[in-house]
C-alpha cells in the first residue's frame, strides 16, 4: 500500500513559487482499493485544468476504436482520406515527393519526419512557441499548419529505422483524417467515443474563448491564457479536464474499454525521442518514461508507459505495481515534468 505521507511530502515539495506554482496529483491502484488525490499552490483537487498532449492519449483511443470498426487502418495511406491540397508535396527530401508513403501509423507514432510547426525554427530564427509563450494569442488551424510546413524541410523519410521526431503537425493531419471518416469534427468525436461513453461532467474540448473555467497554466513566473490557440489546437491539445477524471479515462485506456486489452502490445513499438520535455520513449500514440537503472538498481522498474504535456499534465501507468497516476504541475518547463517524473519513481519504488 502507497504510504499517504509520502505522497503529501512529494506533493509539497513540487510548489516552491518560483518554477513550479501548483501541482495536483492523483494516485490509484487497478482494483481502486488505494485512491488518493491531493493539490497544492494555486490549484485544488477538483480544478479543471487544460491537459494538453495527454489529449493525444484521448486520440489513440479514437483511432483505436475507429480500427476496431473497420472505418481505418494503421497502415492506410493518408491521401486515402485527404485531398491533394494537403498531401502534394507535403513531405519533399533532396527533390523526391514522399508524401504518397505517409501513413496513418506515421502520424501517430510520430515517425512521419515532418516537421513540428509549434518549435521548428522559421526563417526568422522563430518558433510558433516564442509567439505564445510572450503570451501573443491567436489561433493554429490546420490550413496555417499545411502552409509552414511545406516551407520547410522534413526531418527523414518517412518511417525511417529507428527515426521519431516529436511533431504536433502529424496529430493536426490525424484529427482531419479523423474528422473526414467521422463526418463529425473532433471535439464532438472525443464526446461520442469517450466522454459520454464515461460519463465525465467535466471533461470537454476547449471551444469557447470566453470560458474562463479551466486554471492558467504558467510559463516561467507568468501565467499564460491563450484560448484562441487552445481552441484551435483540439486533437493536439485542446481537452480540459478534472485529475479524478483523467485517472477514469487513464484507467480505462489500459483495462480495454475502448479497444481490446491485448492490442497494447501493439501500441508498445518503442523510439528514442527528445523534445521538451526531454528523453522519453514515443510508440503507436504511447509514450514510455525512459527509467535509468540507477534509479532502482535492485528491484528495477519495469515500465511507465502513458502520455506527457506540454503544461506538465501527465497520465502514466506502472502494470509492475497496478498503480495509474495523472496530474498536472500546470508549468511549460522541464521542471515540472521532471518533478513528476520522480515522484511517480519514488511512489513505485516504496511498493516495490
Amino acid at each position: 500500500m502507497v504510504n499517504e505521507k509520502l505522497l503529501n511530502d512529494l506533493l509539497n515539495k513540487m510548489v516552491d513559487n518560483k518554477r513550479i506554482f501548483s501541482v495536483v496529483l492523483c494516485v490509484e491502484n487497478g482494483d481502486r482499493s488505494f485512491s488518493w488525490t491531493g493539490a497544492a499552490g494555486n490549484m485544488d483537487k477538483d480544478s479543471r485544468f487544460f491537459i494538453a498532449s495527454v489529449t493525444k492519449l484521448y486520440v489513440t483511443a479514437v483511432v483505436m476504436q475507429l480500427i476496431e470498426e473497420n472505418r481505418i487502418e494503421l497502415k492506410d495511406k493518408i491521401s486515402k482520406y485527404l485531398t491533394d491540397d494537403f498531401c502534394e508535396r507535403l513531405h519533399v527530401i533532396n527533390g523526391v515527393d514522399y508524401s504518397d508513403d505517409i501513413t496513418i501509423a506515421h502520424l501517430i507514432s510520430n515517425t512521419s519526419g515532418l516537421p513540428d510547426y509549434f518549435f521548428h525554427k522559421q526563417e526568422n530564427g522563430r518558433t510558433a512557441a516564442d509567439n505564445l509563450m510572450e503570451g501573443n494569442d491567436g489561433s493554429w488551424y490546420l490550413d496555417k499548419t499545411i502552409g509552414l510546413i511545406k516551407s520547410l524541410k522534413p526531418n527523414f523519410k518517412p518511417g525511417a529505422k529507428r527515426k521519431a521526431s516529436y511533431s504536433d503537425s502529424n496529430y493536426q493531419l490525424l484529427g482531419r483524417i479523423i474528422e473526414n471518416v467521422t463526418g463529425k469534427k473532433i471535439s464532438e468525436v472525443f464526446h461520442d467515443y469517450i466522454f459520454s461513453k464515461l460519463d465525465l461532467p467535466n471533461t470537454y474540448a476547449y471551444s469557447d474563448i470566453n470560458d474562463h473555467t479551466p486554471v492558467p497554466f504558467y510559463y516561467k513566473s507568468q501565467q499564460l491564457w491563450l484560448p484562441q490557440y487552445i481552441a484551435s489546437v483540439t486533437v493536439e491539445g485542446g481537452i480540459v479536464s478534472t485529475a479524478d477524471e483523467v485517472m477514469i479515462f487513464l484507467k480505462e485506456f489500459f483495462n480495454g474499454r475502448f479497444f481490446p486489452k491485448k492490442r497494447i502490445n501493439d501500441l508498445k513499438k518503442w523510439n528514442f525521442i527528445l523534445p521538451p520535455p526531454g528523453l522519453f520513449q514515443f510508440g503507436i500514440g504511447l509514450e514510455k518514461l525512459w527509467i535509468p537503472r540507477i534509479v532502482a538498481p535492485l528491484k528495477p522498474i519495469k515500465e511507465i508507459v502513458g502520455f506527457w504535456g506540454q503544461t506538465g499534465s501527465f497520465a502514466f501507468y506502472n502494470p509492475q505495481t497496478d498503480l495509474y497516476f495523472c496530474g498536472t504541475t500546470n508549468q511549460i518547463n522541464g521542471k515540472g515534468h521532471s518533478l513528476a517524473s520522480n515522484a511517480m519513481m519514488k511512489i513505485i519504488k516504496s511498493v516495490l
